[in-house]
Order: structure tokens, then C-alpha cells, then sequence
């Protein structure tokens, strides 16, 4: 289904309120104090635990950083960047600059503020923006990089031509998301989505071919749906719910997180989301 412009920012205001928490920054600087942190001397270490709002965490930003062969060189685009904690950890691990961009207005806010206190203002930037209408030149970026992202954009084709747009001709991408599995009905909440509404699940064939339409052909494309099964167990194993960690999901996400997670991992489960690990070079 295209949907018409309206359409696309009655999604687009839906889709950032799922994702904003009002003060957000405030509520992660004094979690952060609690658990032992200086909040103004601080590393990406110190924030991995809620920096990496994907599946198997920092774990599979190194796993496809890797994959994508950044380096100093590397102009990263980071999309749907949330509170920056993958470009954060690029710039800090690799040196490379990274911009990001997220619908999310608080999402902007809270990561330009752990990247001045991570001391990596320099090497990062964001900015409020969306996906289908990225607002940058053409060829502008090396690398496009995209975690749990397109779960929330209907129009697949329309993403990956903007993308394939602001690519260096031979530039790469980086992809690691959620798709369709079987075809039933998804458990909600999930992370992404209260409800059926702001949840566009494709099947990895379908956004695979969405990418090739655009141009962007995959040199690797994975799926790492068992990996990430195993992931949850462990943390389930690891962490019993009634022992939430202070700095984590919860506190990005709000009282409802522990439902949201239960519900992701009922999902992986029973076969109705996997999970696709990829590389694709603009053609």
C-alpha cells in the first residue's frame, strides 16, 4: 500500500510518541547516578546496557560493523539512530564519523547530550528527520547503517531509493532487523509498536527484493534468528524479570518494557518474527 503524504506524517507523529518518554535524559543521568556512574564523565561502556535497543545489543553492532569494513575513512549515516548509542560506539571503536537521524525529537536531544558527556561530539551529530525523506546530497555517506528500523515504515521501496540516493556510488550498507515470519498475528506490545498500526512487517524475501529494486545488492545476508533466540534465553537466565538492572531497556521505554521484551521472544518463539543480519553495495 503507498500511502499519501498525510498518511505518512499521521504514521510518522504515531510512531515518535511511541518512542518518546518526556525528560528522557534526566531519567537516564539519574539512573546512571544510582548505579555508580559519574554522569558527566562518561564512556561508551558505561552506557552499553541501554544503548543498544536491538536484539543481542552490542554483540551484533560489532558483529555487523565487522561486516561492513568501517574504518577512520568511513562516513557512516546512522538511520533511525535513537539515543546514538551504535554511532557512538562506531566513532569510539573505528574513528569514523557517523550522522544520525531519527523521527524521534527527544531521541536527538538525549543522544547529542551522552555524545558531549562520551566526549564525542566531534565525531557524531544528529538530527530530527525521516527515513523516506533523508536531507542530505546525493552520494554524501560511504555507509548507511540501519538497526530494528523498518519495522515502522511501510514504504519499503521509498526507503531504500532514499538510501541508495545519499550513497557514494560502490557505498554499503549495513542492515540488521526484524521481519515476518510465518505469517500470524504478532503478540503486542513489541518494542517497536503497542499495536498493529505503526508495525510494517515484511518477510526477509520481501525486503530483500525491495533493496535489489532500489539497487542495493546484498554480498551478505544472514538469517540470525536462532542466534537471537539464544540471546534471550540467556538473558532470561541471567536476569530474572524481578531483578531489572538499574540503566536498561526499561528505563528508555517505561514501565510497559518487560511486556514488550516477553512478548519479542514469544514472537521469536513461535516462528512468527525472525531476524536478518546483512550487507548490500549500491549498484
Amino acid at each position: 500500500m503507498t500511502l499519501s503524504n498525510s498518511q505518512t506524517d499521521m504514521t510518522d507523529v504515531v510512531v515518535s510518541t511511541h518512542y518518546t518518554r518526556p525528560r528522557l535524559g534526566g531519567i537516564i543521568l539519574e539512573a546512571l547516578r544510582r548505579s555508580g556512574k559519574d554522569p558527566n564523565v562518561l564512556t561508551p561502556d558505561d552506557l552499553a546496557s541501554i544503548d543498544e535497543f536491538h536484539i543481542r545489543g552490542r554483540e551484533a553492532s560489532r558483529e555487523l560493523a565487522d561486516l561492513a569494513d568501517i574504518d577512520v575513512q568511513t562516513r557512516v549515516l546512522d538511520i533511525g539512530s535513537g539515543i546514538g548509542g551504535p554511532s557512538r560506539f562506531l566513532a569510539a571503536t573505528y574513528g569514523c564519523h557517523v550522522t544520525g537521524i531519527d523521527l524521534t525529537e527527544e531521541f536527538c536531544k538525549v543522544a547529542t547530550m551522552l555524545a558531549s558527556r562520551t566526549g564525542l561530539i566531534e565525531k557524531v551529530s544528529y538530527q530530527v528527520g525521516s527515513a523516506l525523506d533523508l536531507p542530505f546530497e546525493s552520494a554524501s555517506f560511504d555507509l548507511a547503517w540501519m538497526q530494528h528500523v523498518s519495522m515502522n515504515i511501510g514504504e519499503k521501496s521509498a526507503l531504500f531509493g532514499q538510501i541508495h540516493r545519499v550513497l557514494r556510488p560502490e557505498g554499503r550498507m549495513a542492515l540488521y532487523e526484524i521481519v515476518a515470519g510465518n505469517g500470524a498475528e504478532l503478540h503486542y506490545p513489541v518494542p517497536w509498536a503497542r499495536q498493529s498500526s505503526i508495525s510494517f512487517m515484511v518477510s526477509g524475501e520481501a525486503l530483500r527484493a525491495a533493496a535489489m529494486a532500489a539497487g542495493l545488492h546484498a554480498s551478505c545476508w544472514v538469517d540470525v534468528t536462532e542466534k537471537s533466540l539464544t540471546w534471550f534465553r540467556k538473558m532470561r537466565a541471567s536476569s530474572p524479570p524481578e531483578k531489572s538492572p538499574g540503566v536498561g531497556l526499561q528505563t528508555l521505554m517505561g514501565s510497559d518494557w518487560p511486556t514488550m521484551a516477553g512478548n519479542m521472544v514469544r514472537n521469536l518463539e513461535e516462528g512468527r518474527v525472525a531476524v536478518v543480519q546483512a550487507v548490500l553495495k549500491r549498484i
